[in-house]
């Protein structure tokens, strides 16, 4: 029986996926083997030695201390691209309510509550509704930094409206380039891109290469009449400079998911309450997929959509027994494992074995199950730092 603790709530479509005679399901669960969340924080926390796996029914890990989780062997998941269609219309919905004029406009009228007559108010909306006159986006340039499952979309979406697309993203996966529309220009660095664009959105993660990504310097890039749109995460925007150059002209409008004090109350800024993920369905997505991985690694120690360790998967064949190792990415680990397994005569039927970063990560099908004494062994290895035992 397999313990997972929940944090949040969420939702019941990917919780469900847990059978009931395989996983105990509870918030606050003692010794759990696993954690699902969303936006709980978990720097602050101790987790019980029992968990192997965090599972993140979301795309950014923040609220996650992941490289304290893989020192410990402890898988972190998440979901990219489950909530990217929920996104990407949120995107698409801030680059009109820049370019329109429509909170603007609607906040006008809310003020003539004190007009009672219907010919008079059309006499004067018809007047004053050049104050409000916009732009449309057909033949106008979208830049889009970061070309992953959200941004992709973005990228086709804002095509389909007859926009020009450039884009930057220096560690596209082939996954993604396949996504992307062959009318996508791609530039060869941010400051080119940048010095194009009418609309800039971004779409990359929050990691120390990326913080302040858009400061003093990259603004001064722009043109005067850009607008930026950043539904990715605050840290990668210094939004301090953004509102410098709004106040000196040097930039038309920020659209934000992330309200700071200093930016509420500016006309210039349209800041949202961190709703980009939030619609039934995304969060639907994001816990069955969230349940899905976790559930894999669990029963059968495959790993996908990992944020700190590598993709491992193999198929369950008819092997008795399958083990799982992470190891320290040193040479002669392996081997090691392979040598203790081969003088007890145990037999490897199949295996896989990747590695990412400091970390490696094994999974071994065997003929038979082995004694305790051989799995103390490997147990015993240098640099292993945590094995599991999976039979059928």
């Amino acid at each position: 029986m397999f313990r997972i603790r929940t944090y949040n709530k969420i939702s019941d479509k990917g919780l469900s996926r847990f059978p009931a005679d395989k996983y105990q399901v509870q918030e606050g669960a003692e010794t759990p083997d696993a954690v699902v969340l969303r936006s709980h924080k978990l720097h602050n926390e101790t987790l019980p030695e029992s968990v192997i796996a965090v599972a993140r029914a979301g795309a950014g890990v923040n609220n996650v201390p992941v490289e304290d989780y893989t020192k410990k062997g402890i898988v972190v998941f998440n979901t990219p691209g489950a909530n990217a269609n929920a996104v990407k219309e949120l995107v698409l919905a801030g680059m009109l309510l820049s370019s329109r004029g429509i909170l603007q406009g609607k906040n006008f009228v809310d003020g003539l509550g004190h007009m009672q007559d219907s010919a008079e108010m059309s006499k004067f909306l018809e007047a004053e509704k050049k104050r409000f006159a916009g732009n449309e986006l057909a033949g106008k340039k979208l830049g889009i930094i970061g070309l992953g499952a959200i941004g992709s979309m973005v990228a086709n979406a804002a095509l389909a409206l007859d926009m020009r697309v450039l884009g930057f993203d220096p560690a596209i996966s082939v996954e993604a380039a396949w996504r992307l529309s062959s009318d996508v220009e791609r530039m060869e660095s941010m400051q080119a891109l940048l010095a194009e664009v009418d609309y800039l959105s971004l779409h990359v993660p929050a990691i120390p290469a990326t913080k302040g990504m858009i400061n003093e310097e990259t603004l001064k890039l722009m043109k005067p009449d850009a607008v930026i749109l950043n539904f990715a995460r605050d840290a990668i925007v210094d939004s301090k400079a953004i509102l410098a150059a709004l106040n000196n002209d040097a930039l038309r409008q920020y659209i934000c998911d992330f309200p700071e004090p200093w930016l509420i109350g500016n006309e210039k800024v349209i800041a949202l309450p961190h709703i980009g993920a939030s619609t039934a369905e995304a969060e639907e997505n994001c816990a069955v997929m969230a349940v899905n991985q976790l559930k894999d690694y669990l029963e059968n120690g495959n790993i996908r959509n990992s944020v700190n360790f590598p993709q491992t998967e193999m198929a369950r064949g008819d092997a008795a027994c399958r083990i799982t190792f992470t190891n320290d990415n040193v040479s002669g680990v392996l081997g090691h494992v392979l040598g203790i397994l081969a003088d007890k005569k145990v037999n490897v039927i199949d295996m896989v074995n990747k590695s990412r970063d400091d970390v490696a990560y094994n999974i071994l099908d065997l003929e038979e199950l082995p004694n305790e004494d051989v799995i103390k062994a490997v147990r015993e290895v240098e640099n292993v730092i945590s094995l599991r035992v999976l039979c059928k």
